[in-house]
């Protein structure tokens, strides 16, 4: 028989192992910062909705804005729930949340996005909207707009606005200053087929992982680098063990605001109304913001020790002409009419790319 001081010095062995070795046991973020500062339980609507990033981004801090300014629009009858830092999931399995209605809304990232819309794979599109300032020609076009928002409407899902997260580059562990030197880094890229097209047709190595279980793979070298904007990588401390950045500026990272269609049908009118106009409002309010914080970022980064390069115009104009291949590939993809679309064009891609000047 053991004694009962040795059972408990065993079962204090065996909770420090269980934490040592088990993620589970991780400490969670904590969303107390963020706390609200009304009751929400008087709420007669609750909308749930999911983010996988850290809400210090301006993009993804749109949902708390979201929460604050729905309740105060709407007299405490609409509570928005917002759950950053995926504690809901990899977005592969929220978006399938959010279709069969069991969360309300997502913050989903545009990488992510064309699983259940294809059409928003437009913005992923190599060197097509690629600059805050197209961003911004972009959103303000109209129809040309409007049209991409109804990306995934035959799905159930009605998609409002978007915040975006910077441009995006390469986060890597060894310098990157051409070519030849990516094509030695294995990078992980998001689940979607348009990033994975682009990086096998310049001969990269990507690896397709969920932003969830991106740190782990780095510090334990199943990955060398990652495809994503220098904000990010700051804020989520990526740059942790990424001490070099090689800006390319290739695509524009959105987070597009998406929310259950059947949920927001049953919305009272006037709710309705109310909820879409918050979110356009609170969208266009952080889209500026996010544009000084690229740039704040970028100076800690640096400031903490991380090495920013730029590629020849040479390489540039390489990877732009292998970029091409994407929009060619997906296509008949983004130019797809649903029957929910009110704007009906032969060729929308073609379309955009005209407005936005857009050449091979």
């Amino acid at each position: 028989m053991f004694s009962n001081k040795k059972i408990k010095i065993g079962l204090v062995v065996l909770v420090v192992l269980c934490l040592w070795i088990s993620p589970g046991f991780a400490k969670k973020p904590s969303l107390d910062v963020w706390k609200p500062d009304f009751d929400p339980s008087g709420a007669k609507y609750k909308c749930i909705v999911s983010n996988v990033s850290h809400p210090v981004m301006k993009g993804v801090y749109a949902g708390f804005a979201m929460r604050d300014e729905i309740w105060k629009r709407t007299d405490g009858r609409i509570y928005v729930d917002f759950k950053p830092f995926s504690m809901l999931g990899g977005e592969v399995e929220v978006l399938n949340q959010l279709q069969m209605g069991a969360i309300q809304g997502m913050g989903v990232s545009s990488v992510a996005a064309t699983n259940l819309g294809p059409r928003f794979g437009l913005i992923n599109l190599p060197f097509l909207i690629n600059s805050f300032e197209k961003l911004d020609k972009f959103i303000g076009s109209g129809k040309l707009f409007d049209h991409y928002m109804m990306a995934m409407d035959h799905q159930g899902i009605i998609g409002l606005d978007v915040t975006g997260y910077g441009g995006y580059g390469w986060a890597t562990t060894t310098p990157v200053t051409n070519i030849e030197e990516a094509k030695t880094v294995k990078f992980r890229t998001a689940e979607a087929a348009v990033n994975q097209l682009f990086y096998k047709e310049c001969g990269f190595n990507p690896v397709v992982m969920p932003w969830p279980d991106v740190s782990i793979a780095l510090k334990q070298g199943v990955i060398t680098g990652l495809d994503h904007t220098p904000m990010v990588c700051n804020i989520t401390k990526k740059f942790e063990v990424c001490k070099y950045y090689t800006t390319i500026n290739y695509a524009q990272g959105l987070y597009i605001w998406i929310f259950n269609k059947a949920w927001v049908n049953r919305l009272p009118n006037d709710l309705q109304e109310t909820f879409k106009a918050v979110v356009h409002d609170v969208c266009a309010k952080m889209r500026k913001e996010t544009i000084a914080q690229e740039a704040e970022e970028v100076a800690k980064a640096k400031a903490a020790g991380v090495t920013f390069y730029g590629l020849s115009n040479n390489d540039l104009a390489w990877i732009r002409s292998k970029g091409n291949v994407a929009h060619v590939k997906y296509a008949d993809e983004i130019n797809k009419v649903y029957p929910g679309d009110t704007y009906r064009p032969d060729n929308y891609l073609k379309e955009v790319q005209t407005f936005m000047g857009y050449t091979k």
